[in-house]
């Protein structure tokens, strides 16, 4: 048993030389883990603030982003509809034209239309009235072929002349 269980000697050397190594490590090792962990704390406090203030920027770009896409959108829609608009009133503006040249062009034939049939007119009242010349030139021709014909008329004429 005595295996088992160590001396008081060896018991006391075991204390002071972990004291000494306690004392030793305190002095030499520890002041400068310590600062080695206070260090790592600190810049791994510092990559967190980092990546915490790099989220919200990515956040505010995200939105910036969302913010000029649908700015960019607008302006798509409003130049479209303005393009529309311009479009719409430009084929207005050709209809109404061409309904204007169309109007001014049927006043144009309708003018010369009438204008020619009044011509038409004047030449079928020139040709009805020569030809009733002829016809009344035949048929006093015809009529008044004889003396006697020719004297009965001219009497005619006479008495007429008489009673107005």
């Amino acid at each position: 048993m005595e295996l088992l269980t160590p001396g008081t000697g060896l018991i006391l050397w075991q204390a002071i030389v972990f004291v000494l190594l306690f004392i030793l490590l305190s002095r030499l090792a520890w002041k400068p883990i310590l600062a080695s962990l206070k260090e790592r704390e600190t810049s791994i406090s510092d990559a967190l603030n980092t990546a915490e203030k790099a989220r919200q920027e990515i956040a505010s770009l995200k939105s910036d982003n969302e913010k000029l896409l649908k700015e960019a959108r607008e302006e798509r829609d409003r130049m479209l509809k303005d393009a529309r608009d311009a479009a719409n009133r430009m084929k207005d503006q050709a209809a109404a034209d061409a309904k204007k040249q169309g109007d001014k062009i049927i006043e144009d034939a309708r003018i010369a239309i009438n204008i020619e049939k009044q011509a038409a007119l004047k030449e079928v009242h020139t040709q009805v009235a020569l030809f009733s010349l002829e016809v009344a030139e035949k048929l006093m021709k015809k009529n008044l072929a004889g003396d006697k014909a020719q004297k009965d008329l001219v009497d005619g004429y006479i008495k007429e002349l008489k009673l107005n």
